[in-house]
């Protein structure tokens, strides 16, 4: 709820940019990011500075070459975006956050009940892999995200619009099981029924139904989390549409919009 005292707690003002890493923010994902390199000539822009140019691009949805010119350029911004897409290290640093963030409340590292969704999204003349959602008659790509109870980002996986759910929901079951082994059941809605997201993994797939009685819109138990969840990354322009030419670029901004949430909860007093 925002009161004054919350608008204060969550204040960015003092910022060079709202998107920039606070201390207590980079003491958090400091520890988690690869080390430089030992040889060489020192890099001239710092990993911090390369996180926040990636993270001002997220969040304004800006090009690469927009960036200001108190931030790294498009050629390094972009280079080791794309270096640290390609090693995976949104991923990594997603599932450390969220181990963190589930201790930091209580909870255990690794959860054992997850919901599971999609999110078609229109994508642009970038092209790359797309297809088109005819019950959303949306074309572009769709997001299947899997959270766990409190709305944490588990797996994100895009994959082009024309993909069912119930066939999409099986890569996102199987790929969950050595990062989170201790999941044991998966909540989700009538679209991801069937016997290929039963049998993906031995995940156990609970379908949650809207009553048949129900008229217009209704918040159902669990799934609402997850719709939340959707609502945070939204929040970036990046992600209002799917403008990456390749799949392995929209995951990437997806783990990142994740981690921006987690660091930033982390960091919190």
């Amino acid at each position: 709820m925002w009161t004054l005292a919350t608008r204060r707690q969550h204040s960015r003002a003092g910022l060079r940019y709202q998107t920039d890493l606070t201390d207590e923010e980079w003491a958090v994902i400091e520890p988690l990011m690869p080390s430089p390199a030992r040889g060489g000539r020192p890099p001239r822009w710092s990993q911090r500075e390369i996180l926040n140019a990636i993270f001002y691009v997220l969040r304004g949805g800006i090009g690469w070459r927009m960036l200001p010119s108190d931030m790294p350029p498009k050629s390094t911004a972009f280079g080791w975006f794309s270096r640290w897409r390609d090693d995976g290290l949104f991923a990594r640093l997603n599932h450390s956050l969220v181990m963190a963030d589930s201790e930091r409340v209580g909870r255990d590292a690794s959860p054992t009940a997850v919901l599971l969704d999609s999110q078609s999204v229109r994508t642009t003349e970038s092209g790359g892999p797309r297809g088109y959602d005819a019950g959303k008659k949306v074309k572009g790509r769709k997001r299947q995200v899997m959270v766990d109870t409190d709305g944490r980002g588990l797996i994100l996986e895009p994959q082009p619009a024309d993909v069912q759910d119930h066939v999409g929901a099986g890569p996102v079951l199987q790929s969950s099981r050595r990062p989170f082994p201790f999941v044991a059941r998966a909540f989700a809605d009538a679209g991801y029924a069937g016997d290929r997201p039963a049998t993906a993994t031995i995940i156990a797939v609970e379908i949650v139904r809207k009553p048949p009685d129900q008229v217009g819109f209704a918040v159902h138990p669990r799934r609402w989390v997850v719709e939340r969840f959707f609502a945070w990354i939204r929040r970036n322009r990046r992600l209002w549409k799917d403008p990456e030419a390749t799949i392995a670029s929209a995951r990437a901004f997806l783990y990142a919009a994740s981690v921006m949430i987690l660091v930033r909860r982390l960091a919190r007093p």
